[in-house]
């Protein structure tokens, strides 16, 4: 399959998951959600592998690394989920959209791949963008809609070390392992404080659309989406596979004026628009 044709289906759902997770949180808990989405995710993956007669076999030497990997990957699900419930889905979507300079940073800093004079403006101009958004309702950290920001900010900044530190994993093991052993490793730290978190929880409360959004962030977003952003992490550069997360933006603020019947501030086009360009400012350095 093209490379761009599974990037842009990636990208569609990646868009559609900020509107299901927006609508979800609403009615439970991220670590209770966090962990429903783990089991339904393994329980998938463990029927690919079912299907494909695959096996899981790791080298003692990466061992390490997939641990991290696994606690990235549920760690950016929790922090998500937790912060996505005190902020829009079009702001976490554009939160997002920082993926490209979150990973330039990490390249720099863990790669040492070389940052230029366009690139340093890139990511100066992109967090002026994003710290327009992110306080757009007052420099408040007493806010609940900056608290939220500021969590799911956190949450792209795991998804960013995810990308990078996982490179070197999907060239070794493929997208499908890699994905697999992540999640599961991530779901066996996330299950004590998950399953004590669905006790206390009253399921009474969901109701038939919950289960579907549940359905979708644990198959459509942990299975499908991750396996197609590692499929293609394998065949691209990780910076030039990041820079099509700027349109998870765009898919997620249209869906939230027909789902979530949002309205566009003043703030977030104007920070966004900063955002997009110093992105993209980032990439072509």
């Amino acid at each position: 399959m093209n490379v761009y044709i599974v990037i842009l289906l990636q990208t569609i759902l990646g868009g559609a998951t900020h509107i299901v997770a927006k609508s979800v949180t609403s009615d439970i808990d991220a670590v209770t959600l966090t962990f429903l989405r783990s089991v339904v995710s393994n329980i998938g993956l463990a029927f690919v592998f079912w299907i494909r007669r695959a096996k899981i076999k790791v080298l003692h030497e990466d061992r390490k690394r997939m641990i991290l990997l696994g606690l990235l990957g549920t760690g950016n699900q929790l922090l998500y989920m937790y912060g996505i419930h005190f902020t829009t889905a079009a702001n976490g979507a554009l939160l997002y959209g920082t993926t490209p300079v979150i990973v330039l940073v990490f390249s720099r800093v863990l790669l040492g791949e070389r940052m230029t004079p366009k690139k340093s403006a890139g990511i100066l101009i992109a967090f002026i963008g994003v710290s327009i958004v992110i306080f757009e309702r007052g420099i408040s950290l007493s806010s609940d809609h900056t608290y939220g920001n500021l969590v799911v900010l956190a949450a792209v900044i795991a998804w960013g070390l995810f990308t990078i530190l996982g490179k070197s994993m999907v060239i070794k093991y493929g997208a499908l392992q890699s994905t697999s052993i992540a999640a599961f490793l991530g779901g066996v730290m996330l299950l004590p404080f998950g399953a004590f978190s669905a006790t206390e929880f009253d399921f009474g409360l969901l109701n038939s659309a919950d289960w579907l959004g549940i359905l979708y962030l644990g198959i459509g977003t942990s299975v499908v989406s991750y396996l197609l952003w590692y499929y293609a992490l394998r065949r691209i550069e990780a910076s030039k596979l990041a820079v099509f997360s700027n349109g998870q933006p765009i898919v997620a603020a249209l869906l939230s004026v027909i789902f979530l019947h949002y309205t566009f501030t003043t703030a977030f086009l104007l920070g966004g628009t900063i955002t997009v360009g110093g992105v993209i400012l980032t990439q072509r350095g």
